[in-house]
């Protein structure tokens, strides 16, 4: 689809949404009045509803949807992302909603209220899935809308060639073949996609195959052909546009910036940034400040218990890796006896590739407090404070050792891109059977999925995991 159908199609989603919640608005004073819900309206008028308030409502839409990026192209990548944003979009715009009128119209009843946000949810969800349907008819009948020739048909071409065939998203597109310098690629094919010669055929190809976009794949050691090539390309009505090839993907998430017209890539930008950081980090805060004023009387108690079980201090504090390798200092109940981290040499075990294994099952070095403190993971009760002050969340990967961070690949380190939770995805999938740095794949994955939900879900799992005491030790 080009740049211009693109934008049209944009608009038309979002006047669409404007109608449809009009709509929803005036269906639901209809219902208010016709529906056997609710106290009655003696009189019809008193549900009646002002201009003021359908302007409002448009008003109100309008910021919360583009505010929240509800058409952007990264949040109609997949249907299950867009109707996520769309609902959280309608949430958060009705809440400002009801908050208007408590301040102006506090006649408007409050059943019309959630009549319209029920309304308004599923016209809005209703009509994406419908028009995600038709367009998918459309395809089935139509050429693709957008056809994309890679340059360079490397790892990174071929990791671009198979992200556009398995994205979901609007407008679709199909990779109709690869252009690269090396002679023996040029009888080729990967992902299914041929390669269909050199990259100084470009002009041509473009033509012939009618391209409407050509994505740069290379390597940094030809990123020099790239200047002559978008020259000639700019003789062409084609969109161009460019991947960056750094350190073979080494870091987690670019951000692109403007400074007076100049672009600057940003190459450690947080992985979770924004409105999404800052959701996460409310909800953060609210739920340990809750759980600390709920387990105060149990971590009372079990400070007690640890001076009465050994000596030393109550609360164990170590140094850990946090977000973009920041160290802060965990806390943690002390569940071993003092002075166990100088015993450490005597207990270290190491993996088959030489790794070390820092937590075992029958270290010596616990006390008998301890053993149950980490089967039932109170001692990790204080993390809740880390929390507070935003060195840790709740969900997030586990801070790891400073030595262990170290002996990281450059790959590993993207792991370290959000802020390190008390419980995460490695958590809930075997916890300390399987130890960190064998099982980065599982940070990566949370990073690349991240939602409110999946925090909600990896909480709710955690109750679970901590239960049956599975690899706590």
């Amino acid at each position: 689809m080009p740049r211009d159908s693109e934008v049209n199609f944009r608009l038309f989603l979002g006047a669409s949404d404007i109608v449809l919640t009009v709509i929803a608005l005036s269906l639901a004073r209809l219902a208010r009045l016709s529906w056997p819900f609710g106290a009655e309206i003696a009189h019809p008028k008193a549900a009646e509803l002002s201009p003021v308030v359908y302007v409002l409502v448009v008003v109100l839409w309008v910021f919360f949807f583009n505010t929240l990026s509800v058409y952007s192209h990264r949040k109609m990548a997949s249907l299950t992302q867009e109707l996520q944003s769309v609902a959280v979009a309608v949430l958060a715009a009705t809440a400002a909603f009801a908050g208007v009128l408590y301040l102006t119209y506090r006649t408007v009843p409050r059943l019309l209220f959630v009549y319209f946000f029920f309304f308004d949810l599923i016209a809005l969800i209703g009509f994406r899935v419908l028009m995600r349907t038709l367009f998918y008819i459309r395809m089935g009948r139509d050429q693709d809308p957008l056809r994309v020739l890679i340059l360079g048909a490397g790892k990174v071409g071929q990791d671009l060639a198979r992200a556009i065939h398995s994205s979901r998203g609007w407008p679709m597109a199909r990779v109709v073949g690869f252009l690269d310098d090396a002679p023996e690629k040029w009888s080729c094919e990967y992902e299914g996609v041929p390669v269909l010669g050199p990259l100084d055929t470009v002009c041509n190809i473009v033509q012939e195959q009618n391209i409407h976009e050509v994505i740069f794949a290379l390597p940094l050691r030809a990123h020099h052909r790239l200047i002559n090539l978008v020259t000639e390309l700019q003789k062409l009505p084609v969109e161009v546009k460019v991947v960056p090839d750094l350190f073979d993907l080494a870091f987690a998430r670019t951000e692109v910036e403007e400074i007076d017209g100049m672009p600057i890539i940003s190459l450690r930008a947080p992985a979770i940034n924004g409105y999404t950081r800052l959701v996460k980090r409310i909800f953060d805060v609210l739920l340990s400040a809750v759980l600390i004023v709920i387990t105060a009387p149990i971590m009372a108690l079990i400070a007690l218990a640890i001076k009465l079980d050994s000596p030393g201090p109550v609360i164990f504090k170590q140094w850990r890796v946090g977000e973009n390798g920041r160290p802060f200092l965990m806390y943690k109940f002390r569940t071993m006896v003092d002075g166990a981290e100088h015993q450490l040499h005597e207990v270290i075990q190491y993996t088959d590739d030489g790794k070390p294994i820092h937590k075992l099952p029958n270290d010596p070095r616990v006390t008998r407090l301890g053993r149950f403190l980490r089967r039932s993971s109170l001692d990790e009760l204080p993390q809740f404070f880390n929390v507070l002050k935003g060195e840790m969340s709740l969900v997030g990967p586990r801070p790891e050792l400073p030595c262990i961070v170290e002996q990281y690949e450059p790959w590993q380190r993207r792991r370290l891109s959000v802020p390190p939770g008390i419980t995460g995805w490695w958590q809930i999938s075997g916890r300390a059977d399987r130890p960190m740095h064998l099982h980065t794949e599982d940070d990566l994955y949370y990073i690349k999925n991240y939602s409110l939900w999946l925090d909600l879900h990896i909480l709710i799992k955690t109750i679970g995991a901590v239960i049956r005491g599975r690899g706590a030790f």
